[in-house]
């Protein structure tokens, strides 16, 4: 049996909104050329590569997108 306490490992402080940030994190992680986006088109590409080592090593780049 397990315990889940929502908890962070450290304190955070949110002094304000900063929608320029907000902007570029959006953009990396969810916009056309950010991180989901890449390593999503790296996923879906490995169905369609002929040998199996470039099918290894587009899987192996596609998760580490997902890898923060």
């Amino acid at each position: 049996m397990w315990v889940y306490e929502k908890k962070l490992e450290y304190p955070v402080r949110v002094e304000g909104t900063d929608l320029n940030l907000a902007s570029l994190l959006y953009e990396q992680y969810g916009g056309p050329d950010g991180e989901l986006s890449a390593g999503v088109r790296y996923l879906n590409q490995r169905y369609y590569m002929p040998l199996k080592e470039a099918e290894g090593t587009l899987t192996d780049i596609g998760t580490e997108e997902y890898v923060p």
